[in-house]
């Protein structure tokens, strides 16, 4: 994959020294949790993204928000998890439809999942597939204007705890499309 860059006057420097150290340590290893990463080092979670190998990274600009929203709640069952210094949560549903009102994006649905998300926050859609905990791991990172993470959502896993490849083939074909439309090509991991 190839970092798209959505917003050029946003983008954190990789050339200070804890970006460039980060950028070492996930090209030897790319596992690990970012944001505690990401603090270790200085940085913001955006920034940590933009440190791992282009083969496990792409960009989308957040304007992609509903698109990438309305997407995902077609693809059943995913894990949405929200990580804050003082949590992380976990929420393994189908990601309800979501519509804007009220100043909000209102994900509203029959399951456990619902909540209000300010979309116009959201700057950065990072599409990441790296391995986690030893297992490969996908997932779409929300990030807002300073970088920090919004919520995640991962493809779900079978039995056996591999990525459920319809639903791998659906984030490829979404990260595919979103991140194209800045004209940059992907290499690397699907």
């Amino acid at each position: 994959m190839t970092a798209v860059d959505p917003a050029p006057s946003r983008r954190p420097s990789l050339d200070s020294a804890p970006s460039r150290q980060l950028a070492e340590t996930l090209a030897a290893n790319p596992d690990g949790v970012l944001e505690s990463l990401a603090a270790e080092h200085g940085l913001s979670l955006e920034a940590a993204i933009r440190c791992l190998p282009e083969t496990h990274r792409a960009l989308a600009d957040g304007c992609h928000f509903a698109e990438a929203m309305a997407d995902i709640a077609q693809w059943g069952t995913v894990t949405v998890l929200v990580h804050t210094d003082d949590l992380i949560l976990e929420c393994t549903a189908e990601l309800p439809p979501g519509r804007p009102g009220h100043g909000f994006f209102n994900l509203h649905g029959p399951g456990p999942l619902g909540g209000h998300i300010r979309a116009e926050r959201c700057a950065t859609l990072a599409f990441v597939s790296r391995p986690f905990m030893g297992l490969e791991s996908h997932a779409v990172i929300f990030l807002n204007q300073e970088g920090a993470g919004m919520f995640k959502v991962f493809v779900g896993r079978d039995a056996e705890r591999r990525p459920r490849a319809d639903q791998l083939a659906r984030f490829t074909a979404l990260r595919d499309r979103l991140t194209a439309t800045a004209g940059e090509a992907h290499h690397g991991a699907p």
